[in-house]
């Protein structure tokens, strides 16, 4: 039996005893006696007799043990032109003093702050600094705007926003504190304290609203703080993320379960060991900026690089190449939507070839479905494996993976590999009832969930239940569909539900709508995820205007791109919309979103019995199918 086959059996049979031994990768303040919490199905808790910090295990014990001038954060900024690199003790010094700044304006154990950052290296100071003292920190991605943070602000009651002047984009600059203001004073939640970090080359400072703080004053007197004590099952953060009905989801990580499953990773899963240089091309706004760029390399004692460019037009399409001989790079992870970019731009890879990067030695690839012509290419020019895995926001880390550190398997294009341990993957019909090798159904992971995986949806255990559990009881549902085959490779197919994902992001689809109802001339209105060569999917907006509403499709659509942008931000990348007669609809006033998207893909597709005017969509197809 593989290494691997032993592993995923010990996981499921005995996921006491193998967590048991992953924990011993931690250091605690307690150690757990026990891994497993199964008291309360189908809530389950993980290392619940344990206690410890999970900045000190980022940072401190690297220092204690000798490490501390080693390299533990590179930030390259191509938007500057700017390398800044941070040993072990100097970035927990930076680390301890922001947590003395927080503790200074009276933020405490339990309390929640909101991080609204650019790709700067304070984004994950601040982000550390809260672990250290106890704090729960909320990452809002910087390109969302102001009713978006509103509404996080709103629901986690942050007593503190930590933020930057703005960000840089090729071509612009996104000013971030007249969004933060606009924010705070929509929300109804207020926050004692708002810190700025000054960047020259955005306008704007703390000066320019009253009682705001500046980072660099405020960090040059600080005390530094201490570590506090904490329960492994404290939560760490927040992190929202799309929901079906557009209210967005508060997932919770925990903080033991967190460092336990995210250390095992970077050694079995990723193959970094300490002293390795590792770079996650994503954001502190998503979660793998969260487990990949800040606190799994960090665990393990690896180097990691945080980015700030693009993988094409900083300057060019040579930029990611760059990073990878500059620091020696041992491993890329990135969405797919960044390789076909780079394809795009850069066909014959002419750009890769002024570059040395033999350090390189795997890609890794995740966020969305890694299609097998951007697989192909990317393993020919780069003559490495590249490797496809699969994951979520809410389980924090790699669901089906080929494990390059424990045990390396045969790559298939189109497939993410095999269930990591812990994961026990499976494909139900309907009805809830297994079904068999290469069957499409709906991928669940029979419960509990392994350690790092959502501890539940903030002060909402009701949406929690729904969300994910209830539909098939011991079971977590996914929302993805798919097949396992006769090989035990998972195959995913897509969501199963109303969100989409666009270049890696997940986005509702319901809160893009609601932003286009609410122009004056539409009357109804569905937003679907159409294919992308480049980014996976994006949204397209299928419109009926109401009775005698007098606009030109063309104003209509630049009048809906500009509202979507303002409300949901350019994330979205909305741009698509269509005028429609009618939307098709079941009897029971459900629109068929499933059966457009079809449609607009070309897909085969099956008309349901349950709509309610076969005629509508017999129009739709002629309108969308020509």
């Amino acid at each position: 039996m593989s290494d691997y086959a032993n592993e995923f059996a010990r996981s499921i049979d005995d996921p006491d005893g193998f967590w048991l031994d992953a924990a011993r990768g931690v250091d605690w303040i307690t150690a757990p006696a026990t891994a497993l919490d199964d008291a309360a199905p189908p809530i389950y808790r993980w290392f619940p007799d344990a206690t410890l910090n999970t900045s000190v295990n980022a940072l401190d014990r690297h220092v204690a043990s000798g490490r501390g001038e080693q390299s533990a954060l590179i930030w390259d900024s191509a938007m500057t032109g700017t390398v800044r690199t941070y040993t072990y003790a100097h970035l927990l010094d930076e680390v301890a003093r922001f947590a003395g700044v927080l503790a200074a304006q009276g933020v405490g154990k339990g309390d929640r702050v909101v991080v609204y950052m650019p790709m700067i290296p304070e984004a994950a100071i601040a982000m550390l600094a809260c672990a250290r003292i106890g704090v729960v920190h909320s990452v809002v991605f910087g390109g969302f705007a102001a009713p978006e943070l509103a509404t996080r602000i709103d629901d986690a009651e942050p007593v503190a926003v930590v933020t930057a002047s703005g960000g840089l984009e090729p071509g612009r600059v996104v000013e971030y504190l007249p969004l933060v203001a606009a924010a705070v004073e929509q929300a109804s939640a207020t926050p004692r304290t708002v810190i700025v970090k000054n960047r020259d080359e955005v306008p704007g400072s703390a000066a320019d609203q009253e009682g705001w703080l500046d980072w660099d004053t405020e960090i040059g007197s600080a005390e530094p703080a201490e570590p506090v004590e904490v329960a492994a099952t404290d939560p760490l953060y927040i992190l929202y993320t799309s929901g079906t009905t557009g209210k967005p989801k508060g997932v919770v990580r925990d903080n033991g379960g967190h460092a336990v499953a995210l250390t095992w990773s970077m050694y079995n899963v990723y193959g970094i060991s300490p002293g390795e240089v590792w770079w996650t091309a994503s954001d502190v706004g998503w979660v793998v900026g969260h487990s990949y760029i800040v606190y799994a390399p960090l665990f393990v004692g690896a180097t990691t690089v945080m980015y700030e460019g693009k993988p094409v037009g900083t300057p060019d399409a040579g930029a990611f190449w760059r990073v990878v001989a500059d620091h020696g790079v041992s491993a890329l992870f990135t969405a797919p939507t960044a390789i076909r970019a780079v394809r795009k731009a850069d066909p014959d890879a002419a750009e890769l070839a002024k570059y040395d990067v033999s350090s390189l030695r795997t890609l890794f690839a995740a966020g969305e479905r890694l299609d097998p012509d951007t697989y192909e290419w990317a393993s020919k020019v780069l003559g490495v494996p590249v490797v496809d895995h699969w994951w979520q926001t809410e389980t924090g880390w790699a669901i089906v993976a080929n494990l390059r550190g424990l045990d390396p398997m045969p790559l298939k294009a189109g497939s993410p590999s095999v269930p990591v341990p812990g994961y026990d993957v499976q494909i139900l019909d309907a009805e809830g009832t297994p079904v068999g090798a290469g069957t499409e159904g709906n991928i669940v992971v029979k419960l509990p969930l392994p350690p790092a995986t959502l501890a539940g949806l903030w002060r909402d255990e009701e949406r929690y239940r729904s969300s994910y559990l209830n539909t098939f009881t011991g079971y977590y549902l996914t929302g993805d569909s798919g097949y396992i085959d006769a090989d035990g490779y998972v195959f995913v197919l897509g969501r199963s539900d109303d969100v989409i994902n666009v270049a890696g992001h997940r986005l509702s689809t319901g809160s893009i709508e609601a932003v286009v109802a609410t122009h004056p001339a539409v009357a109804e209105c569905a937003v679907v995820g159409i294919h992308d060569d480049l980014k996976g999917q994006r949204p397209g907006g299928y419109v009926v205007l109401k009775a005698g509403a007098d606009i030109d499709e063309d104003t209509l659509r630049a009048e809906l791109v500009a509202r979507v942008r303002e409300e949901i931000g350019a994330v979205a990348t909305f741009r698509d919309v269509t005028v429609v007669a009618a939307l098709p609809k079941t009897r029971s006033g459900k629109i068929l979103r499933k059966t457009m998207r079809q449609i607009v893909d070309g897909e085969k597709y099956t008309v349901p019995s349950t709509i309610e005017d076969p005629a509508v969509l017999e129009a739709l197809i002629d309108q969308l199918g020509s």
